[in-house]
């Protein structure tokens, strides 16, 4: 896709879920990878599935992805994963901010309040880490910032509070550096997906800071990882500014000002319906 061939592209949170669909949709665009995420036999298994379809379509592929397994949430770590990407392709044109972890559990039903500070600091501090070790390249090739906010982002959800809470805090976090990087030429793109098929439900934290090991939502009522991927490229490709991906949640940006009683309904509904 014309504006990501041979594009420098870190994606954390790339072993899984939409950003394993989007690793390899990037990759059949041209775009040279670096593969994050904590665990480094499903990146590896990422990488694999890459070099297969690049053996197929080795005029259409960049080269094999670089893997550096890290957790967002330790600067240090960050850090060597930016300086990783910088030794290996010399260069940083776009940070996709991708990795994320969700919690289900009304706010009353909360025992353990660690899990607002693990959301919290997966889901905010992580790209806001990440973001900072890699501004000075992104400077400098005039790239782009990507992160993958929610449309939990943009109003309450009931039952996930502080994910909500997360995802409010990297939109308003990113829409305030978007300005203060106007003049340095760097994009930065918030993406808002609705509802995805992904393990993170699964691994969502209850009440008590344990994962809920089955995933409440009706899967095969929401989106796929891979059809939220191909909404995702021609917004990065243009170094668009926002993305909702889901009739609800655009309508709803309006509606809270106008209807914000139905815009509660209609979160309430989606919960309980599981999509």
């Amino acid at each position: 896709m014309e504006g990501l061939q041979d594009k420098v592209v870190v994606i954390t949170g790339a072993s899984e879920g939409i950003g394993r669909a989007l690793a390899l949709a990037l990759a059949q665009s041209g775009a040279r990878l670096v593969l994050s995420a904590r665990n480094e036999a499903r990146l590896g298994s990422l990488a694999d599935e890459i070099a297969s379809v690049q053996q197929v379509q080795p005029t259409d592929s960049a080269p094999t992805p670089l893997v550096f397994a890290a957790d967002v949430t330790h600067p240090a770590q960050c850090e060597a994963l930016i300086q990783a990407t910088i030794a290996h392709y010399g260069r940083l044109d776009i940070l996709i901010n991708n990795a994320g972890m969700t919690m289900w559990s009304r706010f009353d039903a909360l025992s353990q309040l660690g899990v607002l500070d693990e959301v919290m600091r997966v889901n905010y501090l992580g790209p806001a880490y990440l973001t900072h070790a890699a501004l000075p390249y992104l400077k400098a090739s005039h790239g782009q910032i990507v992160v993958v906010a929610s449309v939990a982002g943009l109003t309450g959800v009931p039952t996930r509070s502080g994910y909500a809470a997360s995802k409010h805090a990297v939109i308003g976090f990113f829409d305030s550096l978007r300005i203060e990087l106007a003049e340095d030429g760097v994009a930065v793109t918030v993406i808002c997906p609705d509802f995805v098929v992904s393990q993170i439900h699964k691994r969502a934290l209850d009440g008590e800071g344990k994962p809920l090991g089955v995933s409440p939502m009706q899967e095969s009522k929401i989106l796929t990882a891979e059809a939220c991927a191909q909404m995702m490229l021609p917004v990065i490709a243009r170094r668009g500014r926002l993305l909702i991906t889901s009739l609800r949640g655009r309508l709803g940006r309006w509606l809270k000002l106008i209807a914000p009683g139905l815009i509660d309904r209609i979160a309430r509904r989606a919960i309980a319906s599981g999509h």
